[in-house]
């Protein structure tokens, strides 16, 4: 016999397993997108773009992914941003 005890637990353990799927659906595609991102910034620093990896491009890129990561690369060629202090 079930006692309304089991069953209100089963319902919250079933509760919390769609809970979580949704939330996995739904940051799936960022965290695609992010891991793209960062592909993209290693292999910019492997065909010899100086990026300093800091904090905040590491947020744009996680933020922007692959556009973020190709806003990076452009701004660091144009001398605009993310440029590297000059080693004295």
């Amino acid at each position: 016999m079930v006692t309304p005890i089991e069953l209100a637990i089963l319902v919250l353990v079933v509760a919390f397993f769609v809970g979580a799927r949704r939330v996995v659906d739904t940051v799936k595609p960022f965290i695609v997108n992010t891991i793209v991102g960062l592909i993209v910034l290693v292999l910019a620093g492997w065909l010899g773009v100086g990026i300093v990896v800091t904090p905040l491009v590491l947020l744009v890129v996680a933020i922007g992914g692959a556009p973020g990561a190709v806003l990076v690369i452009l701004l660091h060629l144009l001398d605009i941003a993310f440029v590297g202090l000059p080693l004295v």
